[in-house]
């Protein structure tokens, strides 16, 4: 199959998994709208080992499943060549979904052309997160992101509405650390000491019933 290269991936954040394992409705939007590029994209990087806000749902054998694997398989199932999948499962939140995609595949790849796709309530914080750490020194790659959201797919109106107003508190209390946080040193250095969603003995605070109905 011959490539008309228009992005050299598509990012593809987990949006959490149902009590069975199984893909929410919003994640599969995503995922829906990725198949559309399949000829003008290499690769299709699929982001996100789980949540901190509940525990992961498991199998039959009492494992865990990771978001990104599940996302993989949705995509093959769908027809998308295997070889042409990559997944990670490092991150916990969208944060992690940023920074554990520049260092584990694009800079390593030297992927320069990015697409990003999730869900609309997820956008506006989705945005502004990678336009923060793809940029930060040191890098020898010059970013040219781009960004497409997706359908709110199967959330009721109460989840949608708590899930929207919890990206708008979280996306205003992060400004001023974006404003901070200069290089990717810095970066490491806040990621694995203030974040709470990595650093050790950092409490977070629980979520609202309507909350998790979107994790």
């Amino acid at each position: 199959m011959i490539l008309m290269q228009k992005f050299d991936c598509v990012l593809i954040p987990g949006g959490g998994l149902l009590e069975n394992g199984s893909l929410p409705p919003w994640t599969v939007a995503r995922l829906e709208y990725a198949l559309s590029l399949k000829n003008e994209c290499r690769w299709f990087i699929l982001l996100s080992g789980g949540t901190v806000h509940k525990p992961p749902p498991l199998n039959e054998n009492g494992f865990p499943y990771f978001e990104s694997h599940e996302m993989a398989k949705f995509l093959v199932k769908a027809g998308l060549d295997s070889e042409r999948v990559l997944t990670e499962i490092s991150s916990y939140d969208t944060i992690g979904n940023a920074y554990f995609s520049r260092l584990l595949f694009t800079e390593p790849l030297s992927l320069k052309k990015l697409l990003v796709v999730t869900s609309e309530f997820h956008m506006p914080r989705t945005q502004a997160i990678f336009e923060w750490i793809f940029p930060l020194p040191p890098s020898h790659l010059e970013y040219h992101l781009v960004f497409k959201s997706t359908p709110d797919k199967g959330l009721s109106s109460q989840a949608l509405a708590a899930r929207v107003q919890r990206e708008k508190n979280s996306l205003s209390n992060l400004k001023n650390t974006i404003r901070e946080i200069t290089s990717l040193a810095e970066f490491l250095i806040w990621f694995y000491t203030e974040h709470t969603a990595y650093a050790p003995n950092k409490p977070f605070k629980l979520l609202s019933e309507n909350e998790l109905k979107s994790y």
